[in-house]
């Protein structure tokens, strides 16, 4: 039996959208899957830049008591020397 040839382009345009549709979702995984890559790099980094700021915060307080103690220290040798 021979189809018609409304039937047969009817055929080839649902295989057509089928794999138009198989494409776009694909394409839509592949795109979700990179911006879960991008937030757990933007996550990862964000973690680290906090890491390095508190070690950097608990640098600069160490270097100001530091200081804070040599000039302690410079002032009693002053006040001692001038009895």
């Amino acid at each position: 039996m021979l189809k018609s040839t409304k039937t047969r382009a009817e055929e080839k345009f649902a295989a057509t959208q089928k794999k138009h549709d198989q494409v776009m979702k694909k394409k839509e995984k592949d795109r979700q899957k990179e911006l879960e890559h991008t937030a757990s790099l933007r996550a990862l980094r964000l973690a680290k830049e906090a890491v390095d700021k508190e070690a950097a915060d608990a640098a600069a307080a160490e270097k100001a008591a530091a200081a804070a103690e040599k000039a302690a220290g410079k002032r009693k040798k002053v006040a001692v020397g001038s009895k």
